[in-house]
């Protein structure tokens, strides 16, 4: 139903000449910004030295506007103009930036890219025209691909969206959410953060970057001073911490009784869904009172809700609509699959 296209939320500047480095596009994302060239995603974690970005960055902040960029160009390429597009911010930053996003995306965007990297030639510049534009919360993305994606569920459920800068949850009813649930609070990095000083007790990180330090998180696996050093039990011992210290008490102060008498199963999205251990402290704590279930491809959850709103917005078209989830750990942009386009959602007004 959907094709989703993933790359690292990081970037560096780089005017060097790349040359056949990368096999596609998304793999060799190199774009010219006001005048200057940087490499994103898989390219700057392969050819950068210290690939970085800000987390939870200000639409009009430069990392915002690469990955954005990036995120169009991507989605350009597989759809053509114009484009439909929904993304959106954590509960705890949405009003704040929802006027300054949805103004910087509801415009004519001319990317200047280096298709060089991948065998395409030379630097391209391509015009790509945003017909519609809604920033929503990043929870509410999840919802709606809970209700109206795959999963196609029905009914009260809770939803929790585990990302890497934040952690989002609510109630979602059938008549739309309940908004005294929503909560928001610190994301997978804290648990990253705590894995680094355990690490430091024992080795020199080499000046690793945050979003190094995440990759090997995710792996399991640190190469530190040519020694290949296994950091799974530290990672499941700090996730254990993070949700003693942060995702329970969160959903103790924002869940109460009368909540759990509305709903009896909780799903949940995000990157941090993927892992085992924090799963299981979810169940350990719900056991008698929810059902806990992982949403279908968790991490792109919040992407593919994104682009079915776009396809309310396009008044049910389906093949100019695109959801973008610019991350702090991965940018997800996420189309319909052309194939499956006969497939009709059927999607309500309100959330």
């Amino acid at each position: 139903m959907f094709k989703t296209y993933t790359f690292p939320s990081v970037f560096e500047s780089n005017n060097t000449d790349l040359r056949n480095v990368s096999p596609d596009l998304i793999n060799g994302l190199k774009i010219t910004h006001n005048g200057e060239g940087y490499v994103l995603g898989n390219l700057a974690l392969t050819e950068g030295i210290s690939p970085h970005r800000n987390i939870n960055a200000a639409p009009d902040e430069l990392d915002y506007s690469l990955l954005l960029k990036s995120g169009l160009l991507v989605a350009n390429q597989k759809l053509g103009n114009p484009l439909t597009v929904t993304t959106g911010f954590p509960f705890s930053t949405f009003q704040l930036y929802k006027e300054t996003a949805t103004n910087l995306l509801n415009t004519q965007h001319i990317v200047e890219y280096d298709a060089a990297t991948y065998g395409g030639g030379a630097k391209k510049n391509v015009q790509i025209d945003i017909d519609n534009v809604q920033v929503i919360p990043e929870v509410i993305g999840c919802t709606i691909g809970i209700r109206k994606g795959i999963m196609n569920v029905s009914g009260n459920f809770f939803v929790m969206s585990l990302g890497y800068g934040t952690l989002e949850g609510l109630l979602s009813t059938e008549s739309g959410i309940v908004q005294r649930t929503s909560l928001s609070t610190y994301g997978l990095r804290y648990a990253v953060n705590l894995l680094e000083k355990e690490l430091a007790k024992q080795y020199y990180l080499e000046l690793k970057t945050e979003h190094q330090i995440d990759a090997a998180f995710m792996k399991g696996v640190i190469f530190l001073n040519r020694k290949r050093i296994d950091i799974k039990a530290i990672r499941d011992k700090v996730l254990r911490q993070y949700y003693e210290d942060v995702i329970s008490p969160a959903m103790r102060k924002a869940f109460n009784d009368n909540d759990f008498t509305l709903s009896s199963v909780m799903y949940l999205g995000g990157g941090g869904a993927m892992y085992p251990e924090l799963v299981n402290c979810f169940k350990q704590e719900f056991q008698d009172i929810l059902d806990l279930e992982i949403a279908h491809e968790p991490q792109s959850l919040a992407s593919r809700g994104y682009c079915i709103n776009s396809s309310q917005l396009n008044g049910g078209v389906k093949s100019t609509s695109v959801g973008l989830d610019i991350g702090n750990a991965s940018t997800i942009v996420s189309v319909f699959d052309e194939n499956n386009l006969s497939t009709e959602t059927s999607i309500p007004a309100e959330y």
